[in-house]
């Protein structure tokens, strides 16, 4: 557009619904030293309203019409994006309009405050609050140097936000918020020509912003290893590595990737053969994560307290692996899997029309050609085994690196090496003094009443999807439906044999029958298994919850029949190593102590517990580090041969095949035969009292985990337990509900506030829950219990109930898109 707007528009009739994208070419990389957050504060402010949407409106116009929205910042943009029904499309236009060309006059004081509480709660919740959660904020402090675009936290340092002022904020709008630097992308179901007319209406009167350059891209060294550490509320220690490579979609970007495979990607890695399955650490990974400017090619490991490895000793295997990788050399088998893996992510990909969209802004944001996925799909493609062994040798082998240690409180005589570098003080200058007058303010004008929200026509019809059903001879329930936009295969298989089917003894055992479920099987070990299925660009995953383990398959169509077989082989033929169990134990039990590191982990153990007083159903899903502990090879074994049986099992799969030819090849299946006990446990009553505030303690805690409820009706389709969520929807089931309007926006003691009624049918609840401040979390009981008593005692109004209604009713669109909703 003549004012700088990039427009895509991908047209997709496949359903009733549109997608639209507004990426804004700003992210952390484009703030200033010492005034970092601005992007990510900015996307918050993003959603307060604008000159003609009033406060709080923009999550409430979109719920209401049915549809979705977030928004979400990086170091290199920021976009805002809603799936909607297609007959809102004109709506969106309006409102992604008005906030690019009249916001500033809607940004006051008072939300500006209100949403850096709100960015300082988001900050405690994600980072400080998280194990390890300090991690990638100080490797990339200590990486980059001062002043580099990546060296600060997309989220920001919070003296950052606590010294400027809301002029601050607008002047970084009006810095990087013009039309000139943002790409609108929409996708889905409308008319090309309507829409062109609509987008140059509502957008074509904005003036253009100040030029955006490219920032420089340039490449980090380092003169010697980094040596840095930090103790940290966390249940074991890690080591973690990290390489300055190149930036994002640089010519050797890809065969790093590549490479990043081969050492750490999976059970057929070396560092996994070299660390995990010998039991020397619980975890370990290698990954390349790039940006638009710099990458980094970073290796990790969590020692197993049981091997007695330190942290120095990691590093050692860690390093070896490097050098035995060079020996070893690029195999065939490592590209073809890269490759398979490749075309099968752009594959699932494209199942939505938002990842279309996102796909397409993307591209377009950072290489200026919407279409990039041709050349991505190439690069990848054509990378050879020289490709991959030059940039080892150019990047990783002998190059130094950022080496963090991080250890538990008061053990800082566990570190790999002594600190060798220190990350200099970051540079804070004096409190924002800046004034509106400082603003050099842009003035959009327009030939119509935009105070005047569009209203849409009807819905348009949502085309079902025909259902079929069928049984197979083993007895498993088969549900399908055909969809034909991607060339894929989704299935899910649910076997009645979850946490509901164990004795309270020994907990947990349901969770590591699944995880052997994912190792070896009798003809071929976890590695040559996972191999197989990277080869084919598949997925086969088991987990387990309450009442079923579940299977989850996914596949590209033409290798269907091979992804089956490889499932079926997991399910009735598994090897039950004795040395692959010994792991799978372990890694529960520091998985269950770590866990016991996180405020909301132990909030929710307490409150399932209350809910169902000391029996199995009180017990956390993964089991307790005691019973865990008990279980024997033996044990699991034996539930396996008594419960994963295919008979009252259930199987949904959704194919671009039609149900014949699904249908012969799900009889591969067949072989797996039986028939397992019935459930039987009874679900006691509760056993707390009501009005009574239990406290767990979590030290140092930067937040506390709040959950609110009481047991209540089990689940229906069309019941009363459909009613309540209906009920809810006002109270805390959307963000403009009063509990979240109250405790984030009004208050900004939370990230988030929400309620739900949960169950199954066996049993339900009623829960209300966040994670907040943790010197306002006696007031936030109270606002929770003030809000529940006021809707208990005066009820829906009218305008609620209208609101509700007409978000459940025009959602219908949104729920059959892809192939797993």
């Amino acid at each position: 557009m003549e004012n700088g707007l990039t427009v895509i528009l991908h047209k997709d009739t496949s359903d009733p619904l549109v997608h639209v994208d507004v990426t804004y070419h700003v992210g952390s990389g484009r703030e200033e030293i010492g005034k970092s957050g601005f992007a990510h504060f900015f996307e918050h402010m993003m959603f307060q309203g604008s000159e003609n949407v009033a406060d709080e409106q923009h999550f409430k116009i979109i719920t209401e019409a049915g549809g979705t929205l977030n928004g979400t910042t990086n170091s290199d943009r920021t976009n805002y994006f809603e799936t909607v029904p297609a007959n809102q499309l004109e709506k969106m236009l309006w409102l992604e309009s008005d906030r690019m060309g009249y916001l500033l006059d809607a940004v006051t004081q008072e939300k500006f405050e209100v949403q850096r509480e709100t960015v300082k709660n988001e900050r405690g919740q994600r980072v400080d609050n998280r194990p390890y959660g300090r991690l990638y904020e100080t490797v990339s402090a200590a990486l980059y140097p001062e002043g580099h675009p990546y060296s600060w936290p997309v989220i920001g340092y919070m003296e950052d936000l606590n010294r400027v002022n809301v002029n601050d904020l607008k002047a970084f709008f009006l810095r990087w918020y013009g039309p000139n630097n943002a790409t609108l992308t929409i996708g889905g179901d409308f008319d090309e020509v309507e829409t062109l007319s609509l987008i140059k209406k509502y957008f074509g009167s904005i003036p253009r912003g100040p030029e955006v350059n490219m920032p420089e891209k340039t490449m980090v060294t380092l003169d010697e290893d980094r040596y840095i550490s930090m103790e940290d509320n966390v249940h074991l220690p890690l080591i973690y590595m990290a390489f300055p490579t190149v930036s994002n979609r640089h010519p050797d970007e890809a065969p790093l990737d590549i490479l990043s495979e081969i050492l750490g990607g999976g059970k057929t890695s070396i560092l996994y053969k070299n660390l995990v399955k010998n039991q020397f650490a619980v975890q370990a990974s290698v990954g390349h994560p790039c940006s638009e400017l710099a990458c980094m090619f970073n290796m990790y490991a969590l020692p197993n307290p049981a091997a007695g490895k330190s942290l120095a000793e990691l590093e050692q295997i860690i390093r070896d692996a490097l050098v035995e990788f060079e020996q070893r050399g690029v195999q065939e088998d490592d590209l073809i899997k890269a490759k398979a893996q490749m075309e099968a992510s752009f594959v699932f990909g494209l199942q939505s029309v938002s990842g279309k969209v996102s796909q397409l802004a993307a591209n377009e944001t950072f290489t200026g050609n919407p279409n990039y996925i041709e050349q991505d799909i190439a690069r990848y493609a054509n990378v050879t085994k020289e490709d991959i062994m030059r940039v080892f040798k150019q990047y990783i082998k002998g190059k130094n690196s950022v080496v963090m240690s991080i250890v538990p409180k008061g053990q800082l005589q566990a570190i790999a090496h002594e600190d060798t570098y220190t990350i200099p003080k970051r540079t804070i200058g004096e409190k924002s003094n800046t004034s509106a007058d400082d603003l050099e303010l842009r003035v959009a004008t327009s030939s119509f009443d935009r105070s005047v929200m569009p209203q849409a026509g009807a819905n348009k019809a949502v085309n079902v999807p025909q259902m079929w059903q069928n049984k197979l001879d083993n007895g498993i329930t088969v549900l399908g439906a055909q969809s034909t936009e991607t060339p894929t295969t989704a299935i899910l298989i649910k076997v009645p044999a979850g946490n509901y089917f164990e004795t309270k003894d020994k907990a947990g055992m349901a969770s590591v029958l699944a995880a052997m479920l994912n190792e070896s099987t009798t003809t071929r070990s976890a590695e040559d298994m996972s191999k197989a299925l990277e080869k084919l660009g598949s997925n086969v995953s088991i987990s387990a919850d309450d009442h079923y383990l579940n299977i989850n398959i996914n596949a590209l169509t033409k290798h269907l029949d091979a992804t089956l077989a490889l499932a079926n082989e997991k399910l009735v033929a598994p090897a039950f190593d004795a040395n692959e169990f010994a792991r799978v134990k372990n890694n529960a039990i520091q998985g269950i102590k770590n866990s016991q590191k996180d405020a909301g982990y132990l909030a929710s153990t307490a409150y399932r517990k209350l809910m169902f007083g000391d029996s199995l159903a009180g017990m956390p899903q993964g089991g307790t580090e005691a019973t865990v502990m008990q279980l024997t090879l033996a044990d699991v074994k034996a539930f396996y041969q008594t419960h994963v049986k295919p008979a009252d099992a259930q199987l949904i799969v959704v194919s671009d095949l039609p149900q014949t030819t699904v249908q012969k090849s799900l009889d591969s299946l067949n072989n797996w035969q039986g028939k397992g006990p019935k459930l039987s446990i009874e679900i006691p009553n509760s056993s707390h009292k009501a009005g009574v505030v239990y406290l767990v303690n979590k030290d140092q805690a930067a937040q506390s985990a709040i959950r609110i409820g009481k047991r209540g009706i089990s689940r229906d389709i069309v019941g009363e337990f459909y009613k309540s969520y209906l009920m809810n929807f006002p109270l805390g089931g959307a963000f403009n509900s009063r509990i979240n309007l109250n405790l984030r926006e009004d208050k900004g003691y939370t990230y988030g506030a929400r309620s739900y009624f949960w169950g199954d049918k066996l049993s339900g609840g009623y829960t209300a829950s966040a994670e907040v401040r943790a010197d306002a979390t006696d007031k936030s009981i109270v606002e929770f219990v003030n809000e529940i008593k006021s809707y208990h005692k005066d009820g829906i109004t009218d305008a609620e109930l209208d609101f509700m209604r007409k978000a459940i009713n025009q959602r219908d669109a949104l729920k059959y898109e892809t192939l797993r909703r």
